[in-house]
């Protein structure tokens, strides 16, 4: 357990990286980080729980219950707070998206991640392709269309115009 949750923490880390424009928060990496501190804490008591069945200790054996429960505690604390918070992260993630997307231009660094996040998570805009009829860049440009990152990857020859929602 304690080796897939390192993978687990790590994974995300290493994710967190491609969207770190978006989570400008950087305790946006705090769940990786006390999930790979979890996986250290379950080796050692997994350790601690082998070597007291191991010796047969009756000690040992219940410090290592009395750790399984608290551990049990805390996670039920940790699915109660992420539920109560997950409006709030949720609006707070859009607000950020919403002010990345504001300074799309097509050429700078944050459009380099709009792009790839459209890209990789067939997705147009924040909420749906209406969100780009609200910044700067739709505006500036005049031609009433979306980035070109906002097409379908089956679709051919498309040109992002809203004329043609079928093919974003």
């Amino acid at each position: 357990a304690a080796a897939g949750l390192s993978y687990v923490g790590a994974y995300v880390i290493n994710t967190y990286k491609s969207y770190d424009n978006f989570l400008q928060d950087k305790y946006a990496v705090l769940p990786a980080v006390i999930i790979l501190c979890v996986a250290v804490v379950m080796f050692v008591i997994g350790l601690i729980g082998c070597c007291a069945t191991f010796r047969e200790s009756r000690v040992g054996l219940g410090l290592f219950l009395a750790i399984i429960l608290l551990i049990f505690i805390a996670e039920v604390s940790a699915f109660v707070l992420g539920f109560v918070y997950r409006e709030k992260v949720k609006t707070d993630v859009q607000g950020t998206m919403r002010s990345v997307f504001e300074q799309y231009d097509g050429k700078n660094p944050e459009s380099t991640v709009v792009d790839y996040l459209q890209e990789e998570l067939h997705c147009c805009g924040v909420k749906n392709y209406s969100d780009w009829t609200t910044t700067q860049w739709f505006n500036s440009t005049g031609n009433n269309s979306v980035p070109l990152s906002c097409c379908q990857q089956g679709v051919k020859n498309c040109t992002g115009h809203l004329d043609q929602p079928q093919e974003l």
